[in-house]
């Protein structure tokens, strides 16, 4: 750990982080109740006043729109490596989690028609009764089926071996017949499986009906389509809002990575007069609030803060607009707490990004942001430019005073389709358990999140490959050696960075779980660690 440096510094810094912030977090949703003890929802960082609501223009030219503190929707990953504990949780082997096999073997010969209709389900409850995405897919089922009525005594076999049991153990075998190219089996299993997943089921069955569209997906070879028709069927920017400020709110992800950057940031700056921050997935700005408040009040006075936002399409339609929405909603705030400030919007994406676009001065002090962001960055594993590396290599160029880095913690960028499938089973059934015992299972919002938020991830790590496959994710020691390459040296977060995170998640369900290795913070789910947060220089 870095060693503290005087009392008064650690006092400042515990001053401006151990205050309530509910009001900050929640202009559409109410507070969320801390499950162990029913009080409202406190973090160790500064406070926004109860009628402190910020309206800002939108764009499009429409009357004045108020904007939240949420994040943007990531595509979440904190994935539990196979054979974790947390997947022996009681969750996982509730009855709604298992099922019988019929042993019957005319349900497996039956008519083309049947066996279309089992299949179709799930695809007309997601893409709707209309969609044209899956007319490939159609073909490919008829024959299938068609294969299936001429072989019944194969799958008569096949049922005797398959032994009646959970979902998870007929999600795994669909899968490694997928990957063995043996459409009959797989075919089989999926109809089987349709008999048992639901959105409205136990986290296992939740997740299952959003891993066999993924699936399905890959069968059809159509992967990318059926993503594209996911993200064609997006609810309007205020719907999809509301649904990203809950996940927000109902889980400590976020919090966790914006509390313990900042947090690094505010260490690594506490001696500088200005400040250039380099923020690679802007989203709405919600990061920089408390950073903004707790540096006002830093005695001496606050430091000139410049904040270089970089956008993204999914924040922007949340937003209903452009990234001058939160340009003007910073400067509001920090004009409010008497904080000089300056935006720089940047409207590229992050591989398009070059030096140039930064605008960063020679010998200012420079923090660079990545949260929950590079991932999403191409690597050779994408058979195209290594963006990753490339971007790394000019952010340290720059010679920024602190690089911080939040990160789920899994393994999907190189891994061949039944492995990374595995991966994907185990670390989104630990987010949908953390989801589970926040909301209520017939909480229509809850639906909402784990379809809107989640399901076009779980279907794009499953179903595309190459350049089509954009969640990316890679564990913390890969980060290491990528960072180490491009000649970065660890930041170690400060005590004071860890007593926050702590504070925080005294608030939140009791199996969410803080560890420090290395001067890197996990937080994890039932001891399956699922976000890194890391600094470095």
């Amino acid at each position: 750990m870095r060693p503290s440096q005087n009392p008064e510094d650690i006092n400042e810094f515990n001053r401006f982080y151990n205050q309530p912030i509910e009001y900050q977090e929640s202009y559409f949703l109410p507070s969320i109740n801390n499950p162990n003890n029913n009080q409202s929802y406190y973090a160790d960082v500064s406070a926004l006043k109860p009628d402190q609501h910020y309206y800002v223009e939108s764009s499009t030219g429409n009357s004045s729109e108020l904007v939240s503190d949420s994040p943007p929707i990531v595509n979440f990953n904190p994935m539990m490596q196979q054979g974790s504990d947390s997947c022996r949780s009681d969750m996982h082997h509730s009855p709604d989690d298992t099922f019988q096999s019929s042993g019957n073997s005319s349900c497996y010969t039956s008519d083309v028609t049947d066996l279309k209709h089992k299949l179709r389900e799930l695809e007309t409850a997601m893409l709707g009764p209309d969609s044209e995405s899956m007319e490939s897919y159609n073909t490919i089922r008829v024959v299938a089926a068609e294969q299936v009525s001429s072989e019944s005594d194969k799958l008569v076999g096949m049922m005797e071996m398959m032994p009646s049991g959970d979902v998870k153990e007929v999600l795994i075998a669909c899968a490694k017949a997928i990957a063995e190219n043996n459409l009959i089996t797989a075919e089989w299993l999926m109809s089987e499986l349709r008999t048992v997943v639901s959105v409205c089921g136990s986290p296992l069955q939740r997740l299952g009906a959003y891993m066999l569209e993924g699936l399905v997906a890959r069968l059809a070879s159509s992967g990318s389509s059926i993503y594209k028709a996911l993200r064609c069927k997006e609810p309007t920017s205020v719907e999809l809002f509301s649904y990203m400020h809950l996940l927000y709110e109902i889980c400590p992800y976020f919090k966790f990575g914006y509390l313990s950057a900042n947090g690094a940031i505010v260490d690594a700056m506490k001696d500088e007069n200005s400040i250039h921050i380099i923020d690679f997935q802007i989203a709405q700005g919600s990061q920089w609030i408390t950073l903004i408040h707790a540096l006002a009040a830093r005695p001496g006075g606050p430091p000139r803060i410049r904040i270089t936002g970089i956008d993204d399409s999914t924040s922007a339609y949340a937003r209903g607009g452009g990234i001058e929405i939160v340009g003007r909603r910073l400067s509001s705030i920090a004009a409010s707490c008497n904080v000089p400030f300056e935006f720089h919007p940047v409207s590229a994406s992050c591989p398009d990004i070059e030096i140039e676009h930064l605008k960063v001065l020679p010998g200012e002090p420079l923090a660079v942001n990545f949260a929950l962001v590079l991932h999403h960055m191409p690597g050779a594993a994408a058979r195209t430019q290594n963006h990753r590396d490339r971007l790394l290599r000019m952010v340290k160029s720059l010679s920024p005073k602190i690089v911080t880095l939040v990160e789920q913690e899994s393994n999907t960028n190189t891994a061949q389709f039944f492995p990374r499938f595995l991966e994907t089973l185990n670390y989104y059934l630990s987010v949908f358990e953390s989801i589970d015992v926040a909301l209520p299972r017939d909480h229509k919002e809850r639906i909402n999140v784990e379809q809107h938020c989640l399901a076009r991830e779980i279907v794009n790590i499953l179903a595309c490959e190459g350049t089509e496959r954009v969640e990316r994710h890679e564990l913390l020691e890969r980060w290491r050696s990528r960072f180490a390459m491009a000649g970065f040296k660890p930041y170690p977060l400060s005590s004071s960075v860890n007593a926050t995170i702590k504070t925080l998640l005294e608030n939140y369900y009791q199996s969410y779980t803080l560890n420090e290795r290395n001067g890197v913070l996990y937080l994890g789910w039932m001891n399956r660690d699922l976000v890194a947060s890391c600094a470095w220089k």
